[in-house]
């Protein structure tokens, strides 16, 4: 497996990030960088999602980033290796999604990675639309990873 510094497509980003946990695993709360609610999920969230604070997306909100792993608590700031970044935009902008974990990602969890970004497109296209916006948010999957090259834009 090729080192994790390979799989961060972000200037500065270190391989291995100091984590701050915003969504606990299996939460129903999608709480925002700022500490407002963002939506509640009619689903629980199966990962650790929070942010790299001080690294930005295109959207000027701090990088987002999952953890695989065990649920950790809300505010939690943990340094985890980066195993694969996800591309995702939301709103017509680039938000790529940081995936870290403690341990290599398996078939099953880079499965599984792929279809809950594939759904949370979808239910993010409704919850736009709700909110009187129709912009272009959608998975296109790997930037990089550990199951293949780095693939460019």
């Amino acid at each position: 497996m090729a080192p994790a510094s390979e799989f961060t497509p972000f200037p500065g980003l270190p391989s291995e990030p100091e984590v701050l946990i915003e969504t606990p695993r299996f939460s129903w709360v999608k709480w925002r960088a700022d500490g407002r609610v963002d939506f509640i999920s009619p689903v629980p969230c199966p990962y650790n999602y929070g942010c790299i604070p001080g690294h930005q997306a295109d959207d000027g909100d701090p990088l987002d980033v999952v953890v695989l792993g065990p649920r950790l608590s809300r505010g939690t700031r943990v340094k985890v290796p980066v195993v694969g970044v996800v591309d995702f935009i939301d709103a017509g902008r680039g938000d790529p999604k940081v995936i870290c974990s403690a341990s290599p990602m398996s078939a099953g969890e880079r499965a599984g990675v792929e279809r809950f970004f594939s759904v949370y497109a979808l239910f993010k296209r409704g919850l736009h639309r709700v909110r009187g916006q129709v912009p272009d948010t959608r998975f296109r999957g790997w930037l990089a990873g550990p199951f293949g090259e780095p693939r460019t834009r």
